[in-house]
């Protein structure tokens, strides 16, 4: 009996462990390491910002929108309206400012501390995908 709940508690705790970032929010590390994406809750699904960036920040110099072109990356909005499509999957867009293109995103987590990025050019075109990192 001891046992028996010794390993109910155990599971229960690795349960509850694993439970704890069902979700994105948080920071995270891009694949190359130039910056980091502030993960959070916006209406009812989730929205990714530039967070920081390892060198001074460039500009968005490459937006489809003119006006645009000359603010900073810092802050830009990068991964847009994702919404639930399953267990720790969401779909949405994101937008990758070094070409200025807007992609269609699947998002999930890998593990709690890995999340994968998928982009792919909208109607089925080619896709690519990367792994971030939750930053501490």
């Amino acid at each position: 009996m001891k046992r028996r709940l010794i390993l109910s508690a155990i599971a229960f705790a690795a349960f509850s462990v694993s439970q704890a970032h069902a979700d994105p929010i948080g920071e995270w590390r891009v694949a190359d390491g130039n910056a980091t994406v502030q993960i959070r809750k916006c209406g009812g699904g989730f929205c990714g910002f530039v967070a920081s960036t390892r060198t001074a920040p460039g500009r968005d110099e490459k937006n489809p929108d003119p006006s645009k072109r000359s603010r900073s990356v810092l802050g830009i909005e990068v991964l847009i309206n994702l919404r639930p499509a399953g267990n720790n999957l969401w779909t949405g867009t994101t937008y990758n400012a070094e070409d200025g293109q807007y992609y269609s995103a699947t998002v999930s987590m890998q593990s709690e501390r890995a999340l994968q990025i998928k982009g792919c050019v909208p109607n089925g075109g080619l896709c690519g995908n990367e792994t971030w990192v939750r930053v501490k």
